[in-house]
């Protein structure tokens, strides 16, 4: 995501010729969109994307039992 906020700003001082960008090759100003696709077909290709989103609904479902946990006043055990 930053690859692309990166490419986004780029371009737009390219085009709007602002600072030091406007003296840039297009081809520096274009290589964080190329690099946020090779990015993201890695990610996918890997399963990375999909063991963050497994990773994540894990935790809020452990922070969802916990916070039941402590309202019925059990503390929650610490991991071994």
């Amino acid at each position: 995501m930053y690859l692309l906020l990166l490419g986004i700003a780029l371009s737009l001082l390219k085009y709007l010729e602002i600072g030091p960008v406007a003296q840039w090759s297009w081809w520096w100003v274009l290589a964080p969109y190329a690099l946020a696709s090779l990015w993201w077909a890695w990610a996918d290709a890997t399963g990375y994307t999909k063991r963050r989103a497994m990773d994540k609904m894990e935790q809020r479902k452990q922070d969802r039992l916990n916070k039941q946990k402590a309202a019925l006043g059990m503390l929650p055990r610490k991991p071994r």
